[in-house]
């Protein structure tokens, strides 16, 4: 047996405890090639599937748990904290927010199969309230459906190699390649998968300084200024319940639905919460295709403009240059998701 293989049967649970306690802290580790690889080793009975589980179970819960915590103690300092330190571009805070709004503490059974969203799944729960007994129940029901789904993954697979000896014994010398080839393909796929989403951003978001100035020229001109979407998901609001000059508080999903809101004629502008404007450089792409080309993310979203000391406002009521647009819409489509009042 390769010496690599005898180490990690010798260390199989001191190193799935580790691994998956990594990844599940935020280190972009992928565990699901250590949990395939124990699997597979169970079927030769080298490693217990009981025991096995039961270390992955136990690094779960207790990263979950600090998640927990800290989501419950800081709030949204610690999500844009994930959301900054995430391997996964497209997968953000707002969109884990999505999911609880629709399915609730639900969430938490699937979260750990979307790259991205396990991570922040734990502190956004926190975060919305939810009871640490109620948490742990469901955290508990997922991460038993992750780590059986991959373990009994690699147990088949064993299984069936089993059948031939001269393949299982190949499989055996070399099982440590194969087990490097998987991980570094996780990183190659994610690489490449944020690259192209980066790219894509880089070459149509807005500087906060731009838009300043945007709306400067604006006013003193005495012309339209931009039409600014606020796509913050209502938890955002709770730090910070104020909005950049001019913004209309509208969901994603409210804007794919209700396009017509959208102006043609002028310059739109896309901010959310997360720092790599996730959201909003979806939507922007996701309204090119339908024909709004002068749409933008902006850079840093609300806490770039924040940060950078701009002025932000009460949200009290509709800005003049978009009530007559909602006006016109309201009778012909439904007002449903809709966050700002009339």
């Amino acid at each position: 047996m390769p010496i690599a293989l005898v180490f990690f049967v010798h260390y199989a649970y001191l190193i799935l405890f580790l691994w998956v306690l990594a990844e599940q802290l935020g280190i972009p580790v992928p565990s699901v090639p250590v949990l395939l690889t124990a699997g597979t080793l169970s079927a030769t009975h080298r490693i217990h599937h009981s025991y096995a589980l039961a270390v992955v179970l136990v690094a779960c819960i207790l990263a979950d748990t600090l998640w927990f915590a800290l989501g419950r103690r800081y709030g949204k300092n610690v999500l844009q904290l994930l959301c900054r330190l995430s391997f996964e571009a497209s997968t953000c805070v707002s969109k884990t927010e999505g999911y609880f709004s629709r399915r609730g503490p639900a969430t938490l059974l699937i979260s750990k199969f979307v790259p991205g969203l396990s991570t922040v799944a734990a502190p956004i729960a926190g975060q919305t309230g939810m009871s640490y007994g109620r948490f742990f129940i469901w955290d508990l029901a997922g991460s038993i459906l992750w780590a059986e789904t991959f373990l009994l993954a690699g147990r088949f697979f064993g299984d069936l190699a089993k059948r031939s000896a001269r393949f299982f014994q190949l499989l055996g010398h070399f099982a440590f390649a194969i087990f490097i080839l998987m991980v570094f393909g996780f990183f190659a796929y994610r690489i490449l998968k944020q690259r192209r989403f980066l790219q894509q951003v880089r070459s149509m978001r807005l500087d906060p300084a731009e838009l300043k100035a945007m709306i400067d020229s604006a006013e003193a001109q005495g012309n339209t200024p931009p039409f600014i979407v606020d796509l913050r998901h209502p938890l955002d609001y709770l730090p910070d319940p104020r909005v950049l000059p001019g913004a209309l508080r509208i969901g994603p999903n409210e804007v794919r639905q209700h396009s017509e809101i959208i102006p043609r004629d002028r310059d739109v502008i896309l901010y959310c919460t997360c720092p790599s404007e996730e959201t909003s450089a979806k939507l922007a792409m996701q309204l090119h295709k339908l024909g709004i080309y002068r749409v933008r993310p902006l850079r840093g979203g609300f806490e770039g403009w924040k940060d950078a000391g701009y002025p932000l406002i009460d949200y009290v009521q509709d800005t003049p240059h978009s009530l007559p647009v909602l006006t016109q819409i309201a009778a012909s489509t439904p007002r449903k998701g809709l966050t700002h009042p009339l």
